[in-house]
């Protein structure tokens, strides 16, 4: 668990050796020069021997049984002679380099800490990657969610199926943070592959709740909530699907901001669903978290998540210091779950009306179909992750951008090998999502997809009428951590029982925003503010000023 002396103090990049940055950025000139040109890149003079055998046989009988093919062994023989002309195309694409990320700034291997410097068990890697010597982001310390490429330094997104993975690439976000000046100060633990919004999920261990380590930190993006507000970093990437940017940022105590679905780009980010992958920031403030968020958002021509239509701010620049003119509504359907808490509920409604003293008008609205959010958004997340994260290999096919063909081949083949690894939340999901694929064709995917346009209209109307929707984070405060000798059951319930207020948007891609409303029995409860496509400024403006009259 702990890194040798030897290998905390070896250089990624060092005299007399090739880096990966320098090995991935010499290799890829010629192809990157041919692109700008417009022309055809020539093939690289060396390339690494593989062997692409000619299926066997017996591998394409087996083939033929799962797709209820009958064919005869003539048959096979003959379609196996067909395919000489299309594996000859696969060989000449072993031939050629391909196109790939930055990597810019040079860094060290950075170490695993020792659990005497790890005290909430949040961080996984530490390193110092040092970007631009000046920029919005200068002399600011980031962690990076374990979820997100950052070259030479391990990857392990929480799961020993990934253990020993090393990208070679920077994500595009990790870039802009370099460039920005920022400087990235390692990465944080995350749950098992991000499916859990509990912090007990992870390979390296549970992440502990910097109030009560005997409480969940919140899930996914656990280590970059618990890390921001024990003042290990200044700011943090987390990644949301389901609410794991606002679920470990209310547990914790800190301003999370799941972004419009698109703003940020998720290239070289492990995915999960690519209908509702989002990444983002979290941070201490609004202030810095709007920060945060100007460096990271806009296209990068690699992401299919990100439409035409895409709209940046200067969402610093958004926040005035008041509310004056904001409608806000309180969605009486966000409160009153069977799992919320008194008090939960209570706090927020009344620290809603706080917004009021910094000029906004509050109110309540309905919108019912917002207790159906979960249920489609279930359909979403449990086949959508079946047949992307698992049968996909994290990569999937089908959609135009940047494949990381170094995670999707190196997760391909662990997770066969080591499948008894996965976590009981990612095996329900593997269960469950194939069998209603085979039964039922993916006709209540394709069914849950066009709801989610009818959920979105629901939202759109509520937000021609107020500028901000608003109701508790999550409908309780933050639990206590699952024994380690918890049953299933117990275990599965604490990583998805938080999620019915934060996961409808992730399937219809609002802007939603979690600020700390105040403390309950000694535990931070968070309030969310929910905002019209492409107007992060104005979530962020209201987050911002709700910190300040509070």
């Amino acid at each position: 668990m702990r890194s040798s002396p030897n290998y905390s103090r070896r250089r990624f990049l060092h005299a007399g050796t090739a880096g990966i940055a320098a090995t991935v950025v010499a290799a890829t000139k010629p192809v990157r020069a041919a692109t700008e040109a417009g022309v055809q890149a020539p093939p690289p003079t060396a390339t690494a021997p593989r062997i692409l055998r000619k299926p066997p046989l017996p591998e394409l009988a087996r083939i033929a049984k799962s797709y209820n093919l009958d064919l005869s062994r003539d048959d096979l023989t003959s379609f196996r002679n067909l395919m000489d002309g299309v594996l000859a195309s696969y060989r000449r694409l072993d031939q050629f380099a391909e196109p790939t990320l930055a990597v810019k700034y040079q860094r060290e291997a950075g170490f695993r800490p020792r659990a005497s410097d790890n005290r909430l068990n949040a961080w996984y890697w530490r390193c110092s990657i040092k970007g631009a010597t000046s920029g919005p982001l200068a002399g600011k310390k980031i962690a990076i969610k374990d979820n997100v490429c950052v070259a030479g330094i391990p990857m392990m997104n929480g799961s020993n199926v990934l253990e020993g993975y090393v990208p070679d690439v920077d994500a595009t976000i990790v870039t802009r943070i370099l460039d920005a000046g920022g400087e990235i100060v390692g990465k944080s633990v995350c749950e098992h592959l991000c499916f859990s919004g509990g912090s007990h999920t992870s390979d390296t261990g549970p992440v502990l709740n910097p109030h009560d380590p005997k409480r969940s930190a919140g899930g996914s993006s656990s280590g970059s909530a618990a890390l921001v507000v024990a003042g290990e970093c200044d700011m943090a990437i987390g990644g949301d699907q389901g609410g794991s940017i606002r679920i470990p940022s209310s547990f914790c105590g800190a301003v999370g901001h799941k972004p419009t679905y698109g703003l940020v780009p998720y290239t070289g980010v492990f995915p999960i669903e690519l209908t509702l992958d989002h990444t983002g920031p979290i941070a201490r403030t609004a202030r810095d978290t709007a920060q945060l968020l100007e460096v990271l958002a806009g296209a990068d021509g690699l992401d299919p998540r990100q439409s035409g239509g895409l709209r940046t701010e200067a969402y610093a620049k958004q926040l005035t210091g008041h509310a004056r003119g904001l409608k806000i509504g309180i969605v009486k359907e966000g409160f009153g779950w069977p799992n919320s808490e008194p008090d939960v509920d209570a706090m927020v409604r009344e620290t809603a009306q706080r917004l009021t003293g910094a000029g906004a008008t509050v109110s309540e609205i309905s919108i019912p179909l917002h207790r159906d959010g979960i249920h489609i958004w279930n359909a979403i997340a449990v086949e959508g992750a079946t047949e992307l994260m698992v049968a996909g290999n994290s990569m999937g096919t089908n959609w135009k951008g940047h494949y990381t063909t170094s995670l999707l081949d190196f997760y391909g083949r662990s997770r066969r090998v080591r499948a008894n690894d996965l976590s009981d939340t990612v095996k329900l999901v593997i269960l469950l999502g194939q069998y209603m694929q085979d039964n039922y064709q993916g006709r209540y995917y394709a069914k849950a997809q066009n709801l989610a346009r009818v959920l979105r209209a629901a939202y759109d109307e509520a937000l021609g009428g107020v500028d901000l929707l608003l109701m508790p984070t999550l409908p309780l405060k933050a639990t206590l951590l699952p024994a380690p000798d918890a049953s299933r059951e117990d275990y599965v319930a604490r990583a998805l029982e938080m999620i019915s207020n934060t996961c409808p948007f992730d399937v219809t891609g609002h802007p939603a925003a979690t600020v700390p409303a105040g403390m309950s029995a000694g535990l931070p409860v968070g309030m969310m503010l929910i905002g019209r496509h492409w107007e992060d400024g104005t979530v962020l403006r209201a987050a911002d000023a709700f910190q300040i009259v509070g």
